[in-house]
């Protein structure tokens, strides 16, 4: 299980941090990764992160803004998100798969982060 928390409403320019406890799952073979949604547009990609190695990426929107992380020892996914924008608003949800798949077969339920301007 995936369970996402730390969304809330900031003004433009402040910063959040995103959490995701992951539980039921061996994270040594996966991938994680930060998707947003936003009302009426399909899901974006924002960071992905590989659990043993901690090698990231990121979308170009958000480099150099946003920072992924994970704890081991509590199996906590983290996305700090600095310098936020009203573009970065929308429902943020923290994913998970195998390295070998293509697609995030683990979800959580999201956490709704709103910037103002």
């Amino acid at each position: 299980q995936l369970q996402a928390s730390g969304g809330g409403l900031v003004q433009a320019g402040d910063s959040l941090r995103l959490s995701c406890a992951v539980s039921g799952i061996t994270l040594s073979t996966y991938d994680m990764g930060w998707f947003r949604q936003v009302p009426g547009e399909g899901q974006s990609f924002i960071a992905r992160i590989t659990w043993t190695t901690g090698g990231t990426n990121y979308a170009d929107s958000v480099k150099g803004r946003f920072t992924i992380s994970r704890d081991n020892a509590d199996n906590t996914l983290y996305l700090q998100m600095n310098r936020l924008k009203t573009d970065d608003t929308g429902v943020y949800f923290c994913a998970a798969k195998k390295r070998y798949r293509s697609d995030y077969n683990y979800w959580g339920q999201g956490t709704e982060v709103t910037v103002s301007s």
